[in-house]
This record gives structure tokens, C-alpha cells and sequence, in this order.
């Protein structure tokens, strides 16, 4: 594909004319017609009319089933272009027939933006898209899930241990100084070669962690990837079996869902994304469910954007501090990691006690060790 042709499906139809006054043929067709489907609707929002410009090619949205359009666009684009197109469908122009018809959801990429999506209209799925959105919801959990398993477990596995060794082998255990010491005896001068008969590893220093940690979670509209990965990272912790993990999500009102939280799929198809926020009546019934204080972690996951009076968030926490509640508030991240939340907020209640970051899951973890060690 030319330049110029690559210009022309950028800035649309009415750049035809002084770049490809011929028109596009083939598959460069087949990709404009496939993007004017979509990004045509901006002519329409700017109060521009559609008229016959384009001649006897022309689809108009009316024409174009969205199962067609997507079939043609998942084979003339590379992926991350897919992907790119679908988000814009979805978000920008609203398209939720994307998600609402059971065949164009079947072609739809597994993702975390389609999960997002789902979970934001799940109030709109019913029979059969129901059962694949809930199908399509765990195989990205999932993913995500893999993710980040691995970077957690190493993190809380404990510190290597110098003076002892394993029999585990273990890669990134591997002791080399302890092996070239264990095998020197075997060193050929001749060849000027170390014949390695026994390898070493270093043990690990096991943590014990008997902690209670209390993912407290806001689930107001805009923590959606937030609600995500903390019932991603609720299901790693509860797998070990050092914690003993509750689950608490909430808005204006609390919903406990500890007898989920080794299933997060079931957590976020239970969740009700959306509505207002009380922080403090979420971090008193939390208060409500500490056992052993000096040995409880209460994480709240928020943007501190509190909805009802300060002055209540404000007294809990300083009680849970007094009482040695280790407490993290996790400010909530936008999609590109960057925290979106009130500092005003988040200074009071680090000024009772509660620690205050933005950390992304795998760096929560870390922190975690830190805690507890």
C-alpha cells in the first residue's frame, strides 16, 4: 500500500479526492469501507449529512451487519489495530450491540478492555450471551491471573538463605560460588576445566504469616479495572495458606463476598459497578470483622472521592490505627498506571495512620511482604 493511500484511510472519505481521486481498490477498498462503518459517525455527530459522494461502494451503517464488519475487520488489520477499532466501537460510539448479539461477541478478542466492557453492561446480558460473557470473563481472569501468580508467590517465598542449601533445584536458587567450592576438587589443570559433579541451591527462608488481610474495595463506576485486579489478586492470596483473606466490595452500601474470594469470576459477576460511594461505613463494617489486630492488614482500594460526611472515614481509621491495624489505601489507577484520586482526602487519613500509594497488584504484594516480615 502506497503512502498516499495509507493517508487516505487515515483522514477519510473526503480526502478521496486529492489523494486517491481513482478510489481505493482491493483489500486499501475493502479497509476504508470497513473504517467509514465505523469512524463515519463522526461526520454524523458534526452534523455533516452522508450523501452519495462515494458512488456505488458506499456502506452506510444500515448496510453493514456488525458480525460482517467485524469479520472483515479481524481480516484486514493486524491485531493491536483490532483491538484499537473495537475499544473505540465500544467506548466511543457505543456499540453494545458488540456485546449484546451472541455472534458478534463470539468474535470479539478476549481482553481486558471487552472485560471491562462486559462487566459494565452485564445488566443487559441475558440467556446465551450471558453463559459466553461469563465464559469469556474467566478465560481473561484467567490470563490475568497467570499474570501475575507468579510475580506474587516469588515475592512472598521468602529471602535466600546463605548459609544453608536445598536439595530443591531450583534455578533461581542457584548458588555458583557454593558450586565451584563444592566441585574444586575436580578441577582439570590440564584442560583448565571444572567438572561439575554437584550442584547447589540455596534454601529459602520460609515466612510464616499468619495475618488476616481485608481487601475493603471501592466499587463505584470509575475503579472498574481496580475491582478487576483486586478480585484477581483476592483469589492468589487466598491460595495460600498462610492468609486468611476477606472480600469486601462496596458503594452506599457493603456486600461481603469472602465466600467467594477463591473464585473471582464469581466475584466480579456478583459486582454492582456504579452508583455513589460511603468509604467510612465500608472501613467500619471492616473494622467489625478484625480478630487479631497486630496481626490484620486492612487494604482499602479507592480514589478517597468520599460521598458521605469525612468526619466518620476520618474516626475509623484513626481507631484501627490506634488499635495496630497495619492499613494501606491504594489509590486507583487509571489505564495507563497513572492515580486518579482526591489528595486532600488521602492526606487526612495518612495523617491517622493509613498509609497512602499507588502501586500496581504486582507491587502490592512486595509492600505486603514488608509488612508482615
Amino acid at each position: 500500500m502506497s503512502t498516499l493511500e495509507r493517508w487516505r484511510l487515515v483522514l477519510g472519505r473526503y480526502a478521496e479526492q486529492p489523494l486517491t481521486p481513482q478510489g481505493l481498490q482491493g483489500d486499501a477498498g475493502r479497509r476504508d469501507r470497513a473504517l467509514e462503518h465505523l469512524y463515519g459517525r463522526e461526520y454524523q455527530g458534526r452534523g455533516l449529512r452522508g450523501d452519495g459522494a462515494r458512488g456505488p461502494g458506499s456502506l452506510d451503517a444500515s448496510q453493514l451487519q456488525l458480525v460482517t464488519w467485524l469479520s472483515e475487520v479481524r481480516e484486514l488489520f493486524p491485531q493491536e489495530t483490532v483491538e484499537v477499532i473495537e475499544k473505540h466501537a465500544l467506548d466511543r460510539y457505543g456499540l453494545t450491540e458488540l456485546v449484546t448479539d451472541p455472534q458478534t461477541l463470539e468474535r470479539l478478542e478476549p481482553n481486558q478492555q471487552l472485560l471491562r466492557t462486559l462487566l459494565t453492561l452485564r445488566g443487559h446480558l441475558h440467556g446465551d450471551v450471558l453463559h459466553l460473557a461469563r465464559r469469556i470473563i474467566r478465560q481473561v481472569v484467567e490470563a490475568l491471573r497467570r499474570q501475575l501468580e507468579a510475580e506474587v508467590r516469588q515475592a512472598l517465598a521468602g529471602r535466600l538463605n546463605p548459609h544453608r542449601h536445598s536439595p530443591m533445584a531450583v534455578a533461581r536458587n542457584f548458588d555458583a560460588l557454593g558450586t565451584v567450592r563444592a566441585n574444586l576438587r575436580h578441577y582439570d589443570a590440564e584442560r583448565q576445566r571444572l567438572l561439575v559433579e554437584q550442584l547447589k541451591f540455596f534454601e529459602r527462608n520460609q515466612r510464616r504469616l499468619p495475618w488476616d488481610i481485608i481487601l475493603c474495595v471501592d466499587q463505584s463506576g470509575s475503579m472498574v479495572d481496580s475491582v478487576i485486579h483486586s478480585a484477581v489478586m483476592a483469589g492468589i492470596f487466598a491460595a495460600l495458606p498462610a492468609f486468611r483473606v476477606k472480600l469486601v466490595l462496596f458503594d452506599t452500601s457493603v456486600v461481603d463476598l469472602t465466600e467467594h474470594v477463591d473464585d473471582p469470576v464469581e466475584v466480579l459477576m456478583q459486582a454492582q459497578l456504579g452508583g455513589g460511594t460511603d468509604i467510612g461505613k465500608a472501613v467500619r463494617y471492616c473494622a467489625q470483622q478484625v480478630e487479631v489486630p497486630h496481626r490484620t492488614v486492612l487494604v482499602l482500594v479507592t480514589d478517597f472521592c468520599e460521598g458521605a460526611a469525612p468526619a466518620e472515614l476520618v474516626r475509623q481509621v484513626r481507631q484501627l490505627a490506634e488499635a495496630r491495624v497495619r492499613m494501606l489505601g491504594l489509590a486507583s489507577l487509571d489505564g495507563n498506571a497513572h492515580p486518579v484520586y482526591d489528595r486532600q482526602m488521602a492526606e487526612r487519613l495518612a495523617a491517622c495512620g493509613m498509609e497512602i500509594a499507588a502501586l500496581t497488584p504486582q507491587r502490592l504484594a512486595q509492600w505486603l511482604v514488608q509488612v508482615i516480615s
